[in-house]
């Protein structure tokens, strides 16, 4: 899961950078208030790769998803962009588990092939 899920967080750091350059063009907004926010996502996409793993990485992965679809506000078109990556990221979610059960399946299959059978002698 984490693999997959850094993938997408590291996708959506550069999306919310672009995404704060539209930001500052188009809206109303200063400059400084649409790079603090904007800065202050990018900075969590990056420390929440790490944190995937942990207790609360996945909801925190989700509220991040939920922010950005909110920032359609400002910039319409990340209703649509946020939209796809909360796809990306119960995809992530998903099937990231289904493959680390698989690779734990796998691992035990192989520990228990490779280890020597006692001699019935």
């Amino acid at each position: 899961m984490r693999m997959l899920g850094a993938s997408t967080l590291i996708g959506e750091f550069f999306i919310i950078g672009f995404a704060g350059l539209v930001a500052m063009r188009t809206s109303d907004l200063s400059a400084s208030t649409v790079w603090t926010v904007s800065g202050i996502a990018m900075v969590l996409c990056v420390l929440l790769c790490g944190f995937l793993t942990r207790p609360g990485g996945v909801q925190l992965g989700w509220a991040l998803q939920i922010a950005l679809i909110a920032s359609g506000f400002v910039v319409p078109m990340m209703f649509f962009l946020g939209a796809c990556f909360a796809a990306l990221w119960w995809a992530s979610v998903h099937f990231g588990k289904k493959i680390d059960e698989a690779k734990a399946r796998f691992a035990a299959q192989s520990a228990a092939q490779a280890a020597p059978e006692p001699d019935a002698a």
